[in-house]
């Protein structure tokens, strides 16, 4: 684990905080973007929930848990009890991934028509135990989708017009830093910050999407 984050995994949701404010570039439905949070809060929602109100909802939650604020918000129908954590050192560099796997709306992104929202989703939260720049981050996020497209492609999981799937319609990635440690101009794979990211990404998300496969069989 790296030292000041913690991993609270629940039915409610997943919730990373730090000890102290971390550096956050995300896709994250509330405080998506560069941010500055505490927390980040990944939210398990009925699958017939409209979501109509994102900020509220996890605001409510936040509040009603005692996560420390601000925190960027994810939202995701799949079991958030189930998520998967690992880890991963290399190059001075240290990465936690926690993610949570729902596949039940396959796209092939590119190919597949534009998608309706379904609340089933799969939200890759990585920490870095680094001080990267806003480029690193950038490249993180790259990374950690790249990842998640191989992954998919090799367990074998298809959108609905039989095409390989990227993803589902609703994925959301954090990649969040601590501001401490070695300096990191780059996130991609030659990197040695990429390197890592990929790795405990890679683990996480090939234990939870053969999970949730083993369990919708």
């Amino acid at each position: 684990m790296i030292a000041g984050v913690s991993v609270e995994v629940g039915s409610e949701a997943v919730v990373v905080s730090g000890h102290a404010p971390l550096r956050v570039l995300s896709s994250a439905v509330h405080l998506g973007g560069f941010a500055e949070a505490r927390a980040v809060v990944n939210l398990h929602v009925n699958k017939n929930d409209p979501c109509t109100d994102p900020a509220g909802m996890i605001g409510a939650f936040a509040r009603r848990a005692g996560v420390p604020a601000p925190w960027v918000g994810l939202l995701t129908g799949a079991h958030t009890e189930r998520a998967v954590q690992a880890q991963e050192s290399g190059g001075g560099f240290h990465a936690l991934a926690v993610v949570t796997v729902g596949l039940s709306n396959p796209v092939a992104a590119g190919r597949s028509p534009v998608a309706t929202w379904v609340a089933s989703t799969i939200n890759t939260i990585v920490v870095v135990d680094a001080d990267p720049a806003p480029g690193a981050l950038v490249n993180a996020v790259i990374t950690a989708t790249e990842v998640k497209g191989l992954a998919l492609r090799e367990a074998g999981l298809l959108a609905d017009d039989g095409r390989a799937a990227s993803g589902t319609s609703t994925d959301a990635v954090v990649i969040a830093a601590t501001g401490r440690g070695p300096v990191a101009r780059f996130g991609g794979p030659a990197s040695e910050m990429g390197w890592v990211v990929a790795r405990a990404v890679r683990v996480a998300l090939e234990r939870s999407i053969a999970d949730w496969q083993e369990r919708h069989r």
